[in-house]
Parts: C-alpha cells; structure tokens; sequence
C-alpha cells in the first residue's frame, strides 16, 4: 500500500467582481489538509461559469441554505473536510457565498454552494433565477434546537421561489443538531416540521413539491448517510449501480453490500436491501481504519502517494459471526461487504481472501 497524507483540497482568493449573485464571496484563505487525491476546490471567485475550467463539463450543484447559525458551514467542513465536530465550535459565522468544487471520482463530482443565513437572495439586485436554475439540490438546515418558525417561513420561501425556476430540484431538510434531543423528541420535531411545511405548501397549491426530511448531527454518523442519500439521487447511474449490486450478492453469499467514495465516506450506491444506522456507522469505521493503519504501517521509505491504492484490501472479523470485508475498486471507490463466516469460509471465499490478503493489511 503506498500513500500519502498530502490534501489537495484548493482555495483561491481573488477579487470581488461587480456580478450579479456572486459578488457575496467568501474571501478568506484557508488551508484544511483533506486524504484526497481528487480536485477539492473551495474557492471564492466569479460565479459567471459553473462548469469545470478543463474539461467543460456542467456539474451538478448542491446549494445548503437555512438561517444564521443553523450549521450550514459546520456540515461542510465536517463531511469534506475531515474537520473534527469539535473544531467547529470555533468557525465563525459565514457572511458571504462560497462556492467549493467536489470532484472525488466520476461519481461524486459537484458544486456546493454555502449561503449566509442574513443574505436576502430575493433581493432585486440578486439574480435568484441564475442561482437555481443549474442547481440539483437543495438543502435547507434548520436548527432543532431553536425556534423553527422563522426558519419554516424562509423555506417555504425559497422553495416555491426556486420550484417556479427549476421544477427539476430535490429538496432537501436537515433537521440539524438532534444529538441534544431524545429519540421522542427526535420524531416529535420531525413529524411538526414535516406537516407544517408541506401544510403551507398544500395552501400556496404546491402539493406536488416533495420535502425530503433527514434527522442529522455532525457528532454521528448521520450527517454523512444523509449526504449519501442527497448525492445519490444527482447520480444518473445509480439504478445500474443497485442492480449490479443486487445481483453480485445474489450470487456470492454477501449481505449487504456498499460503494463508498472513500474521501467523504458517502456511499454512492448500495444494494436493494433496507439500510440501518449502525451497519452504515461500521462500514465508516472500517474505510477510517484502514487508511490509519496504511498511513502507519502500507509505506516503505521510498514509496509517496495515497495511503488508498489498488492494493487495499481488509478483513474485518466482528463478535456476531459476521465479516467485514473491503476491497478497492477505483482509487476513490471502495466496496464494502457484510458477509456470514460460514460464507466467508467457502472455498472460493476463502481462497479470494487469501490471495487478496498476501502482504496487505488485516484487521480481526
């Protein structure tokens, strides 16, 4: 395994320019050191061109709107970034646009635009129109553990506005900061927020708008499931991805089974099967473990790169007869497994596992 814990997360400072929307851009020069050896670019600059400067290609873009410190930044720094939650108790509040280029793999390839809580977008010296129409997402954040009246109100706002220019966007609502309530609690909030905004939309006559809700906390791993699930739906090749899935476990004894962008830990396809918490939160712990055990133990002297390379692979025996198994697929994509050691023990198994384990990494 070679690697390198060199990020290449990008940020450029330049001039503000007289522009319509975009003139409200972040400026400031940061520097977080990101694993990734893809193209991640946080940078405040001209919003007049939204594809990617080489290859021409319009992306996809993701834009994370709520009121003044609902967590808007905090979500983004965590899940792309790599920041501790902890750390971003110390950001402060976000007072201009800023705009970040995600190009992990062919997959995860994005824009994510982060929009200050004060800023009026439907002010006429904002061209709003220009904002949502290239948009694919939409994530509003609301704080749970404040009033959520105001923010239910600009919501209402900024989705029939934006519904009225690009009827194509998924909107999305993080119910944000949930690791201070109870599970009660939890449902209680979620259940008030997802009637009262789709009563006011059923009053303006949107009823066919659709709200997709997400109890989310950057202290778990539910900020990053949610984010799977967001990403999935702006991946034209995720039914393709599910039934290659579907039929590589119908013919392997495999469980449940992931692809996941190994950089942000957001899994871009997985198979028909439901989805729980803890299967997700295991299979984020596995990618974290086997990057930390190859940055220490993969390298020799002479080899630089990525601690993720075509030659990752581990075996991961947990307490329930259950085996934990990942293996590289692309330099940023990895699949994850859930099989039965009954399984796992077939000879075919058993016999991929140990060619793939010769001089790579095993954790039992």
């Amino acid at each position: 395994m070679t690697s390198s814990s060199e990020g290449v997360s990008k940020y450029t400072e330049v001039e503000d320019e007289e522009t319509l929307a975009i003139g409200y851009y972040d400026d400031d020069d940061d520097d977080f050191d990101t694993f990734t050896d893809g193209n991640l670019d946080c940078s405040c600059e001209d919003g007049g061109g939204f594809s990617d400067p080489l290859s021409g290609e319009v992306k996809p873009r993701i834009l994370l709107m709520g009121l003044r410190r609902s967590g808007k930044s905090s979500i983004q720094k965590v899940v792309f970034h790599k920041m501790s939650p902890n750390e971003t108790l110390f950001l402060e509040s976000t007072n201009k646009i800023c705009r970040e280029d995600v190009s992990n793999s062919s997959f995860v390839s994005f824009q994510i635009w982060d929009f200050p809580g004060q800023i009026d977008f439907f002010d006429p010296t904002f061209d709003y129109e220009m904002i949502f129409r290239g948009t694919g997402a939409l994530i509003f954040v609301i704080d749970s553990q404040d009033d959520y009246v105001e923010a239910l109100s600009r919501l209402h706002l900024t989705v029939t506005r934006a519904y009225k220019v690009n009827p194509e966007i998924n909107f999305e609502v993080f119910i944000h900061k949930v690791d201070g309530l109870s599970d009660d609690a939890k449902i209680e909030k979620q259940r008030d927020i997802h009637k009262r905004a789709n009563d006011d939309l059923a009053d303006a006559g949107l009823e066919k708008i659709h709200l997709s809700l997400y109890l989310t906390s950057i202290y778990d791993h539910s900020i990053f499931e949610a984010f799977s699930k967001v990403v999935q739906k702006l991946i034209p090749q995720l039914p393709t991805l599910e039934n290659l899935l579907n039929i590589f476990i119908s013919n392997s004894g495999i469980e449940k089974a992931f692809l996941f962008d190994v950089v942000s830990k957001i899994y871009i396809a997985t198979d028909s099967s439901p989805v729980d918490m803890q299967t997700y939160e295991l299979c984020c712990d596995m990618i974290d473990v086997v990057i930390d055990i190859s940055c220490i133990y993969g390298l020799t002297e002479e080899e630089a790169g990525q601690p993720y390379d075509k030659e990752s692979m581990a075996i991961i025996h947990l307490n329930n007869t259950t085996v934990m198994y990942l293996k590289e697929v692309t330099k940023f994509l990895a699949l994850v497994c859930f099989l039965r050691e009954e399984s796992f023990e077939r000879k075919g198994n058993r016999e991929l596992g140990r060619r793939a384990l010769r001089g790579k990494v095993r954790v039992s």
